[in-house]
């Protein structure tokens, strides 16, 4: 539920009415368009960024008596274009 009060719909009235708002919607519509593709591509085939938590991994990552996951950058490039080397830390997903 949005709950509107007197300034936003003055400030929205002043908006319209220069078209600044417009100009300001097809700027924020044209970035979404043009950042979404971009972020899911990089996502997809260059890098991915992924928790690690549990005792599994000690004690590379978590170590004994963290409370906190670890955070690692998975390197998609490298794996996709065989140049996995021994003493990496593979990631299945």
């Amino acid at each position: 539920m949005v709950v509107w009060s007197t300034l936003d719909t003055f400030v929205l009235s002043a908006m319209a009415q220069t078209g600044f708002g417009r100009r300001y919607f097809k700027a924020f519509v044209s970035g979404f368009f043009v950042a979404v593709p971009v972020t899911v591509t990089v996502l997809d085939r260059l890098a991915y960024v992924a928790r690690v938590e549990g005792a599994s991994m000690q004690p590379s990552l978590n170590p004994a008596g963290e409370t906190s996951p670890d955070v690692v950058l998975l390197n998609r490039w490298s794996v996709r274009n065989y140049q996995v080397q021994r003493g990496d830390i593979v990631s299945v997903l």
